[in-house]
């Protein structure tokens, strides 16, 4: 009896193969990061980061399309490299961090592009609105093991938002014309992951 469940569960195995390479990482903090440029006076680029984030990647290889990511950044750690920036960036000008302290996606599709790219759809929640973004990412790399025996795998995503779709509206008129801060906002996501022991 205990063979014929055996041979049972091999053949639901065989004709399952997207759940079988089906496999769960967490996004490493120490080694990823999470960028934004935003346009300035018109004229530069103004660069920050985000220090402190988290996030889920269910990875299917056999059925990209199966695949998810969900994503935490805490709002109050904006990094600027300027104090009175930043402080001004948490306030209830901009992100209003003690009221929304958390900005988060989760993946609703992912397309395999013709050459080899991904197209990630989802809803990203920042500011109290939700609005749905495509991020484009590049292909994962090869499963790699680590010093400590960890798999690791990692991949780069970048994306393009309009901060007034999230209701921060901040701004400043130019005596010369035009704004201090531009709408648009560039998104870098350079992600490395670790592989679920379980």
């Amino acid at each position: 009896m205990n063979r014929f469940f055996r041979i049972c569960a091999l053949g639901i195995a065989l004709m399952m193969p997207d759940f079988a390479l089906a496999s769960t990482w967490s996004i490493d903090q120490d080694h990823s990061s999470v960028g934004f440029s935003v346009r300035h006076l018109m004229v530069s680029n103004v660069k920050g980061s985000f220090s402190r984030f988290s996030g889920t990647v269910e990875l299917s290889d056999n059925d990209i399309k199966a695949s998810k990511v969900s994503a935490k950044i805490e709002a109050a750690s904006i990094n600027t490299n300027v104090q009175k920036r930043d402080d001004h960036l948490r306030s209830t000008e901009f992100f209003d961090v003690a009221r929304y302290p958390s900005i988060t996606f989760l993946s609703k599709k992912w397309s395999l592009m013709a050459d080899g790219k991904l197209k990630v759809n989802g809803n990203l929640t920042m500011h109290g609105r939700t609005k749905e973004v495509v991020l484009h990412v590049e292909p994962f790399s090869k499963e790699i093991r680590d010093a400590w025996g960890k798999a690791r795998r990692a991949t780069t995503a970048t994306t393009r938002i309009n901060r007034q779709d999230f209701g921060i509206t901040w701004n400043r008129a130019l005596d010369a014309g035009g704004v201090t801060i531009g709408d648009e906002v560039d998104i870098v996501l350079d992600i490395e992951m670790i592989k679920s022991d379980k």
